[in-house]
C-alpha cells in the first residue's frame, strides 16, 4: 500500500505544478486574450486524452539567484494525446513561467517529445508562447534551440510538424517554426520577428510596432512564413483539425480515404472559363467543380496569389492541388509563388499525395525587380520539385500554356504521369499576340494595312499552333479531354497510377536551387 505521506506529497508537488506561473501571472494572460498553455492543449485535443510527460524536470541554473526559484515544468508542457482518436505529440510552452523562456532542461523536453514523435510516427504540434532565450542559462539556451533544429531538420519528411504561433515568437526561436511544414498564426497575439522593434529603433532609428513588424498579417501576407490566419485560438484550433484530415501520419502511411462524394450541383465547370482568352477567373471555380463535395482546404491563401495550393478529395482519396490563378498577375510565376508551390510539391511527395496540376500560364513575371531578385533561382525551384517528386502528378491544361511557364506546371517533360487539355488551351512558346509581331514583323510593316495584316496574322498563327492538338499530335498531352468529363478523368488516372514506381540512381540527396 502506497505511503499515505508520500502520496499526500506527491498531490502537493503536482497540483503545486499544474498551477503554471500563479494565479497573478494566469490572470495576465487571460487580460491579453490568451488562453493557458493547458487550456490551449484541452482545446486542441480530445477530451480527457492528454497524459503530460516530464512534468517534474526541473532547471539546472545556478546563477543570478536561480537556485531556489521555483519553473514549473521548465516552462513548457509535453505529452501525447489524440485529435479525431488518433494519437499525437504536442508541446506547449507556457508564458506564465518566466515568460516561456527557453532554457537546456525547457529544450530537452521539447526534443524528448520530438524524438518520440518520429520513432512512433506521429504528426507533432509545437505550440509557440516564449520570449525567447533564457539570459540567465547563457549559451545553454543557443543549445537547446540548436537541439530542436536538428531534429526539426531530421523529422522533415518523415512526420508532419505544425508550428502555432500564440504570442511572441523572437530571435532564433522562430527558427523552429520555419523548419516546420505548416505554420498557424492569430490575429492580435501572433508576433514573430528575429529583431524587436527596441533594436530596430536603437540601430536604425525607426519606430515600428511589433504588430507591423512580425504580426499575423505580415506573416501570412507579406513574408509568406506562415500558412493559416485565425481570428481566435479556438478558431486555429479548428484550422489544424481540419488539416489534419486531409494528411497522413507519417511519411509510410497514406492519408485517410473518406466517403466519396460529388461536388455540388451550383459549380457548372462548363461555365467557368470566359471565352475571351485575355479574361480573368477564378481557378479555385474549377476546383469546387472537380472535387469531393467541392470542399478545397487552401494553404497560404494570402501571400503569392497568383498560385493556388492546397489539399482536396477526388473519389475519397486526398490530392494536393497546384494551380495558376488567372485573377492574379493573369497567374504567372514570380519568385514568392515559385517558392510556395515548389515547398507544397515536395510536401505532397515526402507524404505520398498525389499531385493534380491545373494550367493556365501565361509564363514567368518579366521585369527588373523580379530579375534583381533572383527569379531564375526561385523560378528553378518549382522545375527541381515537380522533377524530383515521384507520387502520381496528373496536370490539365486549361487555356494558356506558354513558354518556360508551360514546362514549369508539370508538363510531361518534368515527369508528368498524364497530361490532359481542355479544347480551349493554348500551348506554344508565347501567345499569337507577341509571335505573330516576331515571325511576321517584316510582313506587317510591308502591307499597306498593318492593322489588318497583323490580325490576320495573328489568327493564322491561333489557329495553327495555339490549340492542344498540334501538342497531342506530338505525344506530350496523353488526350483533349471536355471540362465536363474532368473529374472523371481525373479520377481513373489518380486510380491507375496508385501503385506507380519509379527508379531513380542511387544518391545520398540532390541539390535543389535553395
Amino acid at each position: 500500500m502506497l505511503n499515505s505521506n508520500k502520496h499526500v506529497d506527491f498531490f502537493h508537488r503536482k497540483n503545486k505544478l499544474l498551477n503554471g506561473g500563479g494565479s497573478k501571472a494566469v490572470e495576465k494572460q487571460m487580460a491579453m486574450g490568451k488562453l493557458t498553455a493547458r487550456d490551449r492543449i484541452t482545446a486542441l485535443l480530445d477530451a480527457q486524452s492528454f497524459y503530460e510527460y516530464d512534468l517534474f524536470v526541473e532547471h539546472r541554473c545556478r546563477d543570478f539567484d536561480m537556485v531556489n526559484k521555483l519553473l514549473p515544468g521548465d516552462g513548457v508542457i509535453t505529452g501525447t494525446g489524440t485529435i479525431a482518436g488518433r494519437p499525437i505529440c504536442v508541446y506547449a510552452q507556457d508564458f506564465t513561467v518566466a515568460g516561456g523562456s527557453l532554457g537546456l532542461m525547457h529544450a530537452r523536453k521539447i526534443t524528448k517529445i520530438m524524438d518520440h514523435a518520429v520513432k512512433m510516427g506521429m504528426p507533432i504540434i509545437g505550440i509557440n508562447d516564449s520570449g525567447g532565450a533564457r539570459i540567465q542559462e547563457g549559451v545553454d539556451s543557443l543549445a537547446g534551440y540548436g537541439e530542436i533544429f536538428y531534429r526539426n531538420t531530421i523529422a522533415s519528411g518523415i512526420i508532419p510538424q505544425l508550428s502555432v504561433i500564440l504570442g511572441p515568437c523572437a530571435g532564433g526561436a522562430v527558427y523552429s517554426p520555419a523548419l516546420t511544414d505548416f505554420v498557424f498564426v492569430v490575429e492580435n497575439i501572433s508576433k514573430m520577428f528575429i529583431t524587436g522593434p527596441e533594436v530596430i529603433k536603437t540601430v536604425l532609428g525607426e519606430e515600428i510596432s511589433m504588430e507591423d513588424l512580425g504580426g499575423a498579417r505580415v506573416q501570412t501576407e507579406i513574408s509568406g512564413n506562415a500558412h493559416f490566419c485565425a481570428g481566435n485560438e479556438l478558431e486555429c484550433f479548428h484550422q489544424i483539425k481540419q488539416l489534419l484530415t486531409y494528411i497522413p501520419w507519417n511519411n509510410k502511411a497514406r492519408a485517410d480515404r473518406h466517403t466519396p462524394r460529388p461536388p455540388k450541383p451550383k459549380h457548372e465547370i462548363d461555365q467557368i472559363v470566359p471565352p475571351e482568352p485575355t479574361k480573368p477567373y477564378d481557378v479555385r471555380d474549377i476546383i469546387r467543380a472537380i472535387c469531393d463535395n467541392s470542399d478545397f482546404f487552401e494553404i497560404q491563401r494570402n501571400w503569392a496569389a497568383n498560385i493556388v495550393i492546397g489539399f482536396a478529395r477526388l473519389d475519397g482519396q486526398t490530392v494536393g492541388i497546384v494551380g495558376n490563378q488567372p485573377l492574379v498577375l493573369a497567374g504567372v510565376l514570380d519568385v514568392d509563388s515559385s517558392d510556395k508551390a515548389a515547398r507544397f510539391i515536395r510536401f505532397c511527395d515526402a507524404f505520398n499525395i498525389p499531385l493534380v496540376t491545373l494550367v493556365d500560364i501565361p509564363g514567368y513575371l518579366p521585369g527588373v525587380d523580379q530579375e534583381h531578385a533572383g527569379v531564375i533561382r526561385h523560378g528553378a525551384k518549382i522545375l527541381y520539385a515537380f522533377s524530383e517528386a515521384t507520387v502520381p502528378k496528373i496536370t490539365v491544361i486549361l487555356r494558356k500554356a506558354y513558354g518556360g511557364g508551360y514546362i514549369a506546371m508539370c508538363s510531361r517533360h518534368l515527369g508528368a504521369d498524364f497530361v490532359f487539355a481542355w479544347p480551349t488551351a493554348e500551348i506554344a512558346v508565347m501567345g499569337p499576340e507577341g509571335a505573330a509581331n516576331i515571325i511576321f514583323r517584316q510582313e506587317i510593316s510591308s502591307s499597306l494595312d498593318p492593322v489588318a495584316t497583323r490580325r490576320l496574322k495573328v489568327q493564322e498563327y491561333g489557329e495553327k499552333f495555339a490549340n492542344p492538338y498540334v501538342a497531342a499530335a506530338s505525344g506530350h498531352i496523353d488526350a483533349v479531354i471536355s471540362p465536363a468529363d474532368t473529374r472523371k478523368v481525373l479520377i481513373h488516372a489518380i486510380h491507375v497510377s496508385s501503385s506507380k514506381a519509379e527508379c531513380r540512381p542511387a544518391r545520398k540527396h540532390g541539390i535543389p536551387p535553395f
